[in-house]
């Protein structure tokens, strides 16, 4: 009987933790790893970041697998521009996507001569280092560091590779309800430039906004679990960091 009742009191308590756990990934705050070096040099591939889900309200996505428990929005919050965002892609509204809000519903987007513009207006950029070198995928690229100027004075670091290699784009035009996203590595992201693979993201989408990066460790140097690396592995100067 003892034996019974201990093995019911634990399993109450371990349904309740989780209970609990899955209230506040989906309601308050959820942990993110970068994956991918398309938000460098903000975000760096093996950053570990909280993002807020109150902030922008609350869809099927802010839940564990999306479940279509409700339609839209409840308490919306319209996101700003200069935000960083997790969302879900449109192509199969499943995987998250953590890039930078640069266009609002009713913008028009366009690169031109490698700078962008924003409703007919350039985004003013000033080049803060020319001798950078960044990661795209397994490789290291050369680049410019630009400190951009949203409409909002917003700012924010941006890389392009040297040739300016994404020169000129057609005008993207954001549909009402949707948002235009970049990744901080120009040259190097899959975002709302690309139509058939991420495109507009409709507000439904919006999973939260990344606010810091509680932890960082960077893998071609050591596991984490080699202590005895951690000087080298360990990014410790990256620890509760605020996203910008």
């Amino acid at each position: 009987m003892l034996k019974n009742k201990y093995i019911i009191e634990n399993t109450k308590t371990l349904i309740y933790a989780l209970i609990i756990a899955v209230i506040i990934r989906s309601l308050i705050i959820q942990p993110f790893y970068i994956p991918s070096s398309s938000m460098e040099p903000n975000l760096l591939v093996g950053d570990r970041l909280f993002v807020t889900k109150y902030s922008y309200g609350y869809s099927k996505h802010s839940f564990p697998f999306s479940p279509p428990i409700f339609k839209g929005r409840i308490l919306s919050k319209k996101p700003k521009r200069g935000d960083v965002v997790v969302f879900k892609t449109p192509a199969d509204n499943r995987t998250d996507y953590i890039k930078r809000l640069i266009g609002l519903p009713g913008d028009q987007i366009q690169f031109i001569d490698s700078n962008l513009y924003i409703n007919n207006n350039e985004v003013l950029k000033s080049r803060i280092s020319k001798n950078d070198k960044i990661y795209c995928g397994n490789k290291t690229i050369k680049v410019f560091t630009f400190e951009e100027l949203l409409p909002n004075k917003k700012k924010h670091n941006t890389v392009y590779l040297k040739d300016f290699s994404y020169q000129n784009s057609d005008i993207f035009i954001v549909p009402e309800k949707h948002y235009f996203f970049l990744g901080d590595n120009r040259d190097c992201s899959k975002d709302s430039r690309f139509l058939s693979s991420v495109g507009y993201v409709h507000k439904d989408n919006l999973v939260g906004k990344a606010q810091f990066i509680f932890f960082s460790s960077d893998k071609s140097k050591g596991n984490i679990f080699s202590f005895w690396k951690w000087n080298k592995s360990v990014r410790f100067d990256r620890f509760f960091k605020k996203i910008k």
